[in-house]
């Protein structure tokens, strides 16, 4: 649990409920103003639902239907990006996709997005033929008949993304609650009341932007006028060396149901493919199967045959929060304050700052007064990335912090200088520790510098060893010991 904000008898004007990577841009977005805020996450830290299980993709501009939300936000969400990542600090790479077409009926889809595309002023969008597709990325197979090349989609970090946002909020004086649970709300006095476990909330407005539960926290106040239904994807983290297999997002045409399995170079180098689609109804099932693993193996190997499960160092899941009208949920409820921002799944990511925004707008529209603060800083410092340094930046990093020259984790080059930053802003997890600073995502998947960083947590946070979790309460590394 981490509370760094007053919060007791605190009256805020307005209370965000979910620090997922929504929840976050929205911290930030409304930092610019004279407000009271807070941000109330029921996980350990911010980003460990659906964002941390994220694809990581930004969006080219013109995948989603036109006259929807995610449409909307798609292409001006993509735009936002760069200078986000200047600010913040955080993995981010423009590297483009291809969709590709493997039959003739593939062929108009192309067509259809190109065009779609074109309206939006997405820029750079064109049809390659075979000849230039096996020039550009010849590891694909020769059997794809054509594809759309869109040169604006990136990759990027996302769980990093929602640390910077979240810290550049926090500079700027919004109050975080991280491990605090909402329960329950009501409305007294003008205020909602909003109940956790170790205490109440006060505000004047609340923007419900929970994600998987946020049909179940809507209903709390009956502002509930539609359903969430969590979608699983798997995905699979393949190892290093097949780096540079291809250089850029890899597509399928699509399903109508999801938009296939991808081949993803992630902003940090290794290759990622999935994930599948899978309807479930247990919110909180974040099983692999072996099932999964053959449908994007078997989907991958038709486009880039040189890939195999045999690569594969890793695999997880995630949940994807599909509202049933399949479109985003944005705007005020009948209950007078209460906001609802759901159902945000893909291009969730991609437009998240565009969402930011555009609710800003909406809330000044509804009558909120707000001035600007003339103190508002944009960016942060960001951590320290010794892996991405010069040999003279690493002298000079370790003649300013000694703690730089113990390496902690060998696979991805990551100091001890780097992992106490990341407990001194936040990180209370081994999971937290791994996504600010890549500990423990190389190919032994943190067989070696498990031990240290847990020494570390606990020395830096003064806790004992058997309190050290992977993600939150449930999920510790160590028991106590008992004596016969």
């Amino acid at each position: 649990m981490q509370a760094r904000g007053s919060g007791v008898g605190t009256k805020y004007d307005l209370i965000i409920i979910g620090g997922g990577i929504v929840g976050c841009a929205l911290a930030r977005e409304l930092s610019r103003y004279e407000l009271r805020l807070a941000l109330v996450e029921k996980e350990v830290e911010v980003g460990f639902g659906t964002s941390k299980t994220n694809s990581g993709i930004i969006h080219a501009g013109h995948h989603s239907p036109s006259g929807t939300l995610k449409g909307r936000f798609e292409w001006s969400g993509n735009q936002m990006w760069d200078e986000l990542a200047s600010d913040l600090k955080f993995g981010f790479k423009r590297i483009g996709e291809l969709l590709i077409a493997l039959k003739k009926d593939d062929l108009n889809y192309l067509q259809h997005l190109k065009q779609q595309g074109d309206e939006r002023g997405v820029t750079g969008i064109e049809i390659w033929q075979p000849e230039r597709i096996q020039k550009e990325e010849p590891n694909l197979s020769h059997a794809i008949l054509q594809a759309l090349h869109a040169p604006t989609a990136a990759v990027i970090n996302p769980y990093e993304a929602c640390f910077g946002l979240m810290q550049c909020a926090e500079q700027n004086g919004v109050e975080l609650f991280c491990g605090f649970q909402v329960t329950g709300i009501a409305i007294e006095d003008d205020y909602f009341t909003l109940h956790t476990p170790q205490q109440k909330f006060h505000s004047r407005l609340v923007i419900n932007a929970s994600g998987l539960f946020a049909d179940r926290v809507a209903a709390m106040v009956s502002a509930d006028d539609f359903k969430i239904l969590p979608r699983k994807g798997e995905e699979y983290l393949l190892d290093r060396r097949l780096q540079g297999i291809v250089t850029r997002l890899i597509f399928p045409t699509p399903t109508p149901t999801s938009k296939g399995v991808l081949i993803i170079p992630t902003v940090d180098g290794p290759v990622m493919v999935g994930p599948t689609a899978e309807d479930v109804e247990d919110r909180q099932d974040l099983t692999t199967s072996f099932n999964g693993a053959d449908q994007i193996f078997s989907a991958v190997r038709h486009y880039c045959p040189a890939i195999s499960e045999r690569d594969t160092i890793t695999e997880f899941a995630g949940l994807r929060a599909v509202s049933d009208s399949n479109d985003f949920i944005i705007g005020p409820t009948a209950v007078k304050g209460f906001y609802n921002v759901a159902g945000i799944q893909s291009p969730g990511l991609t437009a998240a700052p565009a969402i930011a925004t555009y609710v800003v707008d909406m809330l000044k529209a509804t009558g909120l007064e707000l001035s600007e603060k003339s103190t508002w800083k944009n960016a942060i410092v960001g951590p320290p990335h010794f892996a991405q340094m010069t040999p003279a930046e690493r002298q000079a990093a370790i003649l300013q912090n000694c703690a730089h020259g113990h390496i902690v984790c060998r696979c991805e080059t990551v100091t001890e200088g780097e992992i106490l930053y990341a407990i001194e802003h936040g990180a209370r997890t081994l999971d937290g520790v791994k996504f600010r600073v890549r500990a423990g995502m190389g190919r032994c998947q943190g067989s070696f510098c498990t031990p240290r960083i847990m020494d570390l947590l606990a020395q830096k946070l003064d806790i004992p060893l058997t309190a050290i979790s992977k993600r939150g309460q449930g999920s510790e590394i160590c028991r106590p010991r008992h004596d016969p």
